[in-house]
């Protein structure tokens, strides 16, 4: 039975329309016409300012040029004379900074509204001063998306009607002054600049709060998939506010504005930051801003000083008006800076650290390389760095922060901890350009089995611009939601500074707004810290047990020519870093031995100086080779300065260990009434060196110390010995166990050198056979030669920074020429070759000596290959190769404390990407019973395929350094071959002998010379070799006064062949240890050891490792009694050379 309905139906009965349907695209489409662009004069941009004022009536300014390149800070500017400028006057050239007083006066009527701003855009970098000289804010001129070029008037000021600030811009933009637009293209040092705008503006607040709508609700458009609601609702809603913008009056805005809610929600402006406090409990999404400021890269350390200060007052601006804001910050180097050149504005960063607000990351004192500087490097990155945030702020570091360094060694999960920090920060590893890696959250393991937390952020950057679809692919690229399912949002401009900018909070307000309401899109936070969202994943995560664990390294797979780019920087960087070992460790023995009347002092300031020179050319674009040729200049000239100063320090400690003795320089001549040569050891290895010493002149006094001269009778040989624990060498004879050395040539192409040990063959200009002699086995395959080798070298965009698989079809060996005789033996026997190619001139003398790379039994000679070169190449990359007849997949590689093992092969594509590593002082190819090894002391790029080890010597590359390695380089490589494989060989010892010369000295004829070392070492290892004694130094808490109260003495260990050992660390008996203890790398009490003397009342310390441990020592010595109470006596002298030895000369 059919009813009626009682209601009464609206639906209407007919239709004439075409109804509602869209094209979804064409609207989609149409969001773009609505800002900027094509339509700025009637779309919503035409009304973002309400007034605009310019000219010497409103905005009046005067200049002052700084001569040069000088960078005067605020005081010297001030008392400069000024000049009458305008807006459209032009400036320059590149780099040079001008100061400008700014003299505003504001309208009455412009009181009403409720922001009134200085725009100055000068085109470039700019900073804003109080007239008494803090730093208020940086510009960033030009109309790039880091522009800020707005300063916003004080209310009192405009009350007032009148306005005064201090600007000093600078001429370069945020990435330096690239000649032809493209951003690593080398300096145009002739840029000029326009100040394009000095005006007084009153901005459309809410038109901006609009145009700030307007653009979230079109990244989530743009980020959402088509078939979800909010992406729908999004499209509409921007649909109708373009619809509805007709005058673009007050009340058009507001009414646009009431549409916008219908997607953020009603009223949610009005509760500012408190938005944050609603919706979801938990956010997916946390966001951290944070200002990457290379510390060098497309501009020089001065730059950059200037970008620190510009971005942070930026940032503490940024605090006052969103108190949400909270900025991580990293490098103590930078804050240094900041504490010497602005201390107003430092003193503010120290107010913002205290209220939380301004956080402290990294722990370290630059974000270095990751990659080369040597172990005890990456100790004082963390030592100095975390002393320096202590000493500043009361607090240390928790997390280690190195967001874009170009791979990171696996030694790093160790120290990270062992530094007083267990979370790590990354994310580089997203620019693979071959594998994706697999984690975004997981535990890193490190060669000795130390974890730490790591988190590599999905969103795949650093410098985020706090976008939609940014915060939606922290959970969308997420790698493991199974185990995490949260991201850092590490948002802010960078790389160049700047930071955070307003739109960026502001946009990240409107996401959380979204959030509170809708599913689709992950809900973002503000507010909490590093540390926080790194706990929250340790609790999650049931302390890391259900997190995915990566062992070893993190390799880039990108940027692999920045460990042989710019030579002369690595060379600087090696030979600095063990000039410092050897400067504190003979500077410790000074304060040690040295007489009571000595006023001797341990040099810790110029030490501490030279050390923070070092690792701040660690900066991961100062080191790698990929930084402007500005920034080289200023590097050499520290290593320079650390140069003299490590020499200086060494002479002094000289003085009071081997008093009357004197620098004997092997390239210069030999003072008069010279008697005896005498060698210091700084090492922990017994070892026997041949020494050339120049024997003209006053040299002619050294002749009875040496074995032979020579072929020019410019030079002469002699061997130098040290055992057990002996720190002092004199020569000696050649003895029963030397290996006499012999050449023959045929005065071409063609040469054999050769011992009873090892003998090498060059023939037609390659290496044609190395042959272990007592074995009778030949190393290189039968047919193949081995030698120089050149590629071609065009990597695909980044020049400096990236080597491609590609050039390794690209070879061609070189051929040794012109070989003569420059030494015949018995001790030494060289020649010297010469090779040229293209515009390029490489002499190499290659040398094998009568004594063998170490002194455990069967080790065998090295030789070794001493290069000058005269490079003048663009896009070649220079190589030394050797095939040899031995089959591993895998070869060995020394990295920071230990070693990494790296394919041969390339049975996968993980396997593929390591055609080119980085390795320290020594890469080895072994197999069972034997292994042929590659011992540099300046180079850092190796390869090995299959059975092909090859290690990198020199690149050519044209940007951002037009004059990349161009010129001389003097270096030196070895070749190894050893009995047994790898871990039975000695092959980490003699890599590190062959980096640590012995220190030469000459005693003159009649000098009274004290003798507080008796020669031998105070700190000396008994137990297992594996465990090698890298660093004596001073305690960084002593009291370094000449009659210092606190005197400890700081030892590091570490285990170099990845097994347990155990070891006794004994101590000379006249050394008052009265306590002992392990500590941390920031020399903080972990444990107690037991000090237990022996029958030769010698103090031992037993010390157990795990492989690859790192261990610190501190002895607490006794100040009450002098040192040297129980010191032998005086003699005349304590050079004497034995009858015997004599009889040997």
């Amino acid at each position: 039975m059919a009813h009626a309905h009682n209601h009464t139906s609206q639906y209407p009965e007919l239709n004439y329309g075409t109804g509602a349907k869209w094209i979804k695209n064409l609207t989609q489409n149409r969001l773009s016409t609505f800002v900027g662009g094509h339509f700025q004069d009637v779309n919503l941009s035409s009304v973002l300012f309400t007034h605009r004022a310019d000219g010497p009536d409103f905005v009046d300014l005067q200049v002052w040029s700084a001569p040069g390149l000088t960078k005067p800070l605020f005081k010297e500017a001030m008392q400069q004379t000024f000049k009458p400028a305008k807006k459209g006057d032009s400036f320059g050239p590149s780099w040079t900074n001008h100061w400008w007083k700014v003299n505003i006066t504001i309208p009455t009527y412009w009181q009403q509204y409720e922001r009134v701003q200085l725009e100055f855009d000068p085109g470039c970098e700019a900073m804003i001063f109080t007239t008494d000289g803090l730093p208020l804010q940086g510009i960033t001129g030009g109309y790039g998306g880091d522009r800020r070029v707005e300063h916003i008037i004080p209310a009192e000021a405009v009350k007032r009607g009148t306005y005064q600030v201090v600007i000093e811009s600078s001429c370069n933009g945020m990435f330096g002054v690239p000649w032809n637009g493209d951003t690593i293209a080398p300096p145009d040092m002739n840029r000029y600049f326009e100040l394009a705008s000095a005006d007084l503006v009153v901005p459309n607040q809410d038109a901006w709060h609009l145009m700030w709508d307007f653009n979230a609700l079109r990244e989530i458009v743009d980020t959402l998939p088509g078939n979800t609601s909010l992406q729908n609702k999004a499209l509409t809603t921007a649909n109708a506010i373009m619809n509805a913008f007709k005058s673009g009056d007050q009340e058009n805005i507001k009414q646009m504005r009431g549409i916008a809610e219908e997607v953020f929600g009603k009223g949610w402006q009005d509760k500012g930051a408190d938005i944050y406090k609603e919706g979801p409990e938990k956010a997916q999404v946390v966001g951290m801003s944070y200002c990457h400021i290379d510390t060098a890269w497309l501009w020089p350390y001065h730059v950059t000083q200037q970008k620190t200060a510009r971005s942070w007052s930026t940032q503490i601006d940024l605090m006052e008006r969103y108190p949400e804001h909270r900025f991580a910050c990293s490098q103590a180097q930078q804050f240094k800076w900041l504490e010497q050149q602005y201390p107003p504005l430092f003193k503010r960063v120290q107010e913002k650290v205290a209220s939380g607000q301004f956080h402290l990351i990294g722990g370290s004192w630059v974000e270095n390389d990751g990659n080369m500087p040597s172990g005890e490097a990456l100790v004082r990155q963390f030592l100095y760095g975390q002393r320096y945030f202590e000493s500043r702020f009361g607090k240390r570091c928790e997390t280690a922060w190195l967001p874009d360094s170009f791979g990171l060694t696996a030694a790093y999960p160790q120290l990270i901890r062992d530094a007083g920090m267990k979370y790590f920060f990354t994310q580089k590893l997203s620019w693979n350009n071959r594998n994706v890696f697999p984690h975004s959250t997981f535990n890193w393991v490190g060669i000795d089995g130390s974890q730490v937390l790591c988190h590599m952020t999905p969103v795949d950057t650093y410098t985020a611009q706090a976008t939609v679809g940014e915060v939606n692919k922290g959970v969308t690229n997420h790698k493991n939601l199974e185990s995490n399912d949260t991201a850092l949002l590490v948002f802010g401009n960078g790389d160049g500074g700047g930071g955070a900018l307003p739109k960026m909070l502001e946009n990240l307000r409107r996401i959380r707004a979204v959030t509170n309401t809708h599913r689709e899109l992950p809900a973002v936070s503000m507010g909490s810290t590093v540390e926080q969202f790194f706990d929250d994943i340790e609790k999650d995560s049931k302390e890391g047990k259900t997190l995915p664990v990566w062992r070893g390294e993190l390799y880039l797979e990108f940027h692999r020519g920045t460990y042989t780019s710019h030579g002369s920087i690595k060379k600087g960087n090696r030979k600095c870093e063990i000039l410092l070992r050897d400067v504190e460790r003979i500077s410790t023995l000074a304060t040690l031995f040295k007489p009571e009347s000595s006023s001797y002092a341990y040099p810790k300031a110029t030490i501490d100086n030279s050390w923070e020179k070092v690792l701040l050319n660690q900066f991961h674009d100062v080191l790698p080779g990929s930084a402007i040729g500005m920034v080289y200049e200023d590097a050499e000239k520290l290593y320079s300065e650390v140069r003299k100063d490590c020499h200086t320090l060494l002479e002094e400690a000289f003085g009071v260990l081997l008093s009357g003795s004197l620098p004997m320089l092997t390239d210069g001549p030999i003072p008069s009434q010279s008697t005896n040569i005498l060698a210091v050891n700084t090492t922990s290895f017994p070892r026997q060196d041949i020494i050339k010493v120049p024997v003209s002149g006053s040299g002619q006094n050294l002749l009875s110390q040496l074995v032979h001269k020579s072929v020019d009778g410019k030079y002469g040989y002699a061997l130098m010995q040290t055992q057990g624990d002996e720190m002092i060498a004199q020569p000696m004879g050649m003895f029963a166990h030397c290996m006499p050395v012999s050449v023959y040539t045929n005065g071409s192409d063609h040469f054999v050198l050769r011992n009873a040990s090892v003998q090498l063959t060059i023939s037609k200009g390659r290496i044609s056979s190395l042959y272990d002699v007592k074995l009778g086995r030949e190393l290189l395959p039968k047919g193949s030669t081995g030698g120089l080798v050149i590629f071609e070298d065009r990597p695909n965009y980044w020049d400096a920074w990236d080597v491609e698989i590609h050039h390794l079809e690209t070879a061609t060996p070189l051929e040794f020429s012109g070989v003569r005789v420059i030494a015949e033996g018995p001790l030494r026997a060289s020649v010297q070759t010469q090779v040229k190619y293209g515009k390029s001139t490489i002499d190499v003398t290659i040398s094998l000596d009568a004594i063998t790379a170490t002194l455990k039994d069967n080790s065998r000679s090295l030789f070794t290959f001493d290069a000058q070169v005269d490079w003048h190449e663009r896009h070649k990359f220079l190589k030394f190769e050797l095939p040899l007849d031995i089959n591993n997949t895998v070869a060995t590689y020394e990295s920071q404390f230990g070693f990494v093992q790296r394919p041969t092969h390339k049975n996968t594509s993980l396997d593929a990407a390591k055609f080119e590593v980085c390795g320290h002082k020594y890469a080895d190819l072994s197999e069972y019973g034997y292994g042929v090894a590659f011992l540099s002391e300046s180079k850092y790029g190796f390869a090995c395929e299959g059975n092909v080890l090859r290690i990198s010597l020199l690149r050519a590359a044209t940007a951002p350094d037009a004059e990349q390695d161009q010129g001389k380089h003097e270096f030196s490589w070895a070749v190894m071959p050893h009995v047994g494989s790898f871990l039975e060989s000695d092959v980490p010892m003699a890599a590190y002998i062959f980096n640590s010369p012995l220190h030469l000295r000459i005693v003159p004829k009649g000098a009274g010379v004290y003798q507080p070392l008796a020669s031998r070492a105070p700190f000396w290892l008994d137990g297992s070799s594996n465990v090698f004694l890298e660093t004596i130094k001073r305690g960084e808490d002593d009291d370094f006064g000449p009659n210092g109260t606190t005197k400890t003495v700081v030892l590091r260990l570490y285990e170099a062949f990845g097994g347990h050992g155990r070891v006794e660390l004994r101590i000379a008996p006249h050394l008052h240890v009265i306590n002992a203890y392990t500590t941390n790398l920031l020399e903080d009490r972990k444990s107690e050891l037991a000090l237990v003397p022996d029958a030769q009342s010698h103090t031992a310390l037993k010390l157990d490792f795990r492989g690859f441990e790192v261990k610190t020592v501190k002895l607490v010595l006794a100040t009450g009694r002098s040192a040297d109470s129980t010191r032998p006596a005086k003699r005349d002298s304590w050079v004497t050379i034995d009858e015997e030895r004599e009889t040997h000369m």
